[in-house]
């Protein structure tokens, strides 16, 4: 070739990071190249690569811009850029022939040792089918490679990047790799959806904090962990041992790797993402004031805030108050003492004596061992409801073939995409009932000294703890009036049930009878005199 230019850049380029680390196809090229310049009488200057395929566009390639960069600064030097092939150049026939443009206008030469340019009307006609056949090519390799990959992902394999919690192993049964749990991310992901899911961490910023405790993380980066990555992690399905992939027809599924978390956990989180908190989120999270977004105003609602005062003296007093510019007691303050102090009376009245105590244990016992005893009977009408779901999908499917309207057709969708989730829940729920339960003790342990006690993990517990009481307790937000304290709280349903239990001191000469008798799940439970010695409960009183 006859090229004015003096000097030669050359690009390389491979497409993936297994062709980086697992081949020499850099090494190979840039030597091809480093030859063929040498040919030319050029002295090579500097060597540009890439390890992406850029899709067929040439400016997603970190190396190709640096090269264009470097370039557009050396005008004054006349460059010829050598590479390989038409292939490492472009596999785009638009973006070939901007690029060519583009070094035109810089006035840089091409070079290759597999193709001759020729700047000619017919070499630029045989260049542009070069370009053509090379972007065809691309096209059917990614066309070869999607449905390759949708069938895998039909087998309930996932062929996209491990998410963080799962690595790929070699699959001795199926072929090819699978996901399996990657410890220790699995277990702290397994531990904050689910506590995500049953109220533990009430916010998104809650399991952000937990994630951040434990600096084992992987994604915990420099003490943070992003909310965008909790964000997805919260969303994704996969966690719940399911695979999906709409963007190529491909609805929900079961998959093959195993599952962090139940699916009726994964659809509690999407409701409790799709709702609202009882407890709103605060980026100044300050754990002086645990009641901070939870007391409402008595007069107008709105949450108290809250601050501290600076007295003349220098003292610092804490202090809650109504910031509604509308409410009439906005400004007036309310110490810090006298409002959790109400609180905390509040709390002690939850907890309940001996005797309603050990009957409540009773009666969750009797559920807990009737439950387990109904095993065939729930298998049975677990079938039942998936035959009658199964149903509903096929009568919905054979009548949105005849619909028209993009709107009512719309609305099919979305109420077959529920019945899918259904489908997939109650098979869920089929598939545990085989699995064993463990002791009644040893599953409701935590939970029943909770109940017991609450005012303990008030007044012991960290700023985490009492906002899980907030969530635990109380069904709704508790109103505080100014002068007269808190109003009429309305208790979580736990709370409720042993609120019908409490003794009843009127009539019964200062003893203390419990009310006559309660039915649960017809069982009658004799309530009896205090003096009476209630059940043995199944851990010590003196609980966390």
């Amino acid at each position: 070739m006859n090229l004015k230019a003096e000097k030669a850049i050359i690009y390389v380029r491979v497409s993936d990071d297994k062709q980086r680390d697992n081949g020499s196809g850099l090494v190979s090229q840039a030597h091809r190249c480093k030859q063929y310049a040498a040919s030319l009488g050029l002295e090579v200057e500097q060597v540009f690569s890439d390890d992406i395929s850029g899709g067929g566009d040439p400016m997603r390639r970190p190396g190709m811009v640096a090269m264009l960069r470097f370039l557009k600064k050396q005008r004054k030097t006349a460059y010829a850029v050598v590479f390989d092939d038409l292939k490492r150049f472009a596999r785009d026939t638009r973006a070939h022939l901007d690029l060519r443009d583009t070094l035109r206008e810089i006035g840089v030469e091409v070079a290759s040792p597999n193709y001759r340019f020729d700047e000619s009307p017919e070499g630029e006609f045989v260049e542009t089918m070069f370009a053509a056949q090379g972007q065809l090519e691309r096209k059917q390799n990614r066309r070869q490679v999607i449905q390759k990959m949708t069938a895998r992902i039909e087998r309930g394999y996932w062929t996209m990047y491990a998410p963080v919690g799962y690595r790929y192993v070699k699959d001795k049964e199926g072929g090819g790799k699978i996901l399996v749990r990657d410890e220790p991310d699995a277990s702290i992901i397994a531990e904050a959806l689910e506590g995500y899911a049953s109220g533990r961490f009430q916010l998104m910023t809650d399991v952000i904090r937990f994630l951040q405790g434990h600096p084992e993380f992987s994604l915990t980066k420099n003490g943070k962990v992003h909310a965008q990555n909790v964000s997805s992690m919260l969303r994704r399905v996969m966690y719940a041992g399911m695979i999906e992939r709409p963007e190529w027809g491909i609805s929900r599924r079961k998959g093959k790797q195993e599952a962090l978390i139940s699916f009726e956990t994964f659809l509690q989180i999407q409701e409790r993402l799709d709702g609202n908190p009882l407890v709103t989120d605060r980026k100044n999270r300050d754990e002086d004031f645990p009641l901070r977004g939870f007391i409402v105003c008595g007069d107008c609602g709105s949450p108290l805030t809250s601050y501290w005062a600076k007295s003349r003296n220098g003292d610092r007093h804490p202090y809650y108050h109504c910031f509604n510019k509308c409410c009439s007691s906005r400004g007036k303050s309310i110490r810090r003492d006298l409002l959790e102090g109400d609180f905390e009376n509040l709390v002690r009245t939850l907890e309940p004596d001996e005797m309603v105590f050990g009957i409540a244990t009773q009666m969750f016992q009797d559920a807990w061992d009737q439950r387990s005893k109904q095993t065939g009977a729930l298998q049975r009408a677990h079938e039942a409801e998936l035959k009658a779901v199964e149903g509903s999908i096929n009568q919905l499917l054979e009548t949105i073939t005849h619909v028209r309207s993009q709107t009512v057709m719309a609305s099919f969708e979305n109420r077959i995409e529920e019945l899918e989730n259904q489908k997939l829940l109650i098979a869920e729920r089929i598939a545990n009932l085989g699995h064993r339960r463990t002791a009644f003790d040893q599953s409701v342990r935590t939970a029943l000294a909770f109940l017991r006690n609450p005012w303990k993990l008030w007044s012991f517990g960290s700023y985490e703890h009492k906002r899980l009481l907030l969530q635990l307790c109380f069904s709704k937000r508790v109103a505080y009036q100014r002068n007269t304290g808190l109003r009429t709280a309305e208790l979580a349903l736990p709370f409720k049930l042993l609120d019908t239990l409490r003794l009843s001191e009127k009539g019964d000469g200062g003893r203390g009878w419990i009310r006559t008798s309660v039915r649960s799940r017809g069982q009658i439970y004799s309530l009896l005199p205090l003096t009476t010695r209630p059940p043995v409960l199944p851990f010590p009183a003196s609980g966390p």
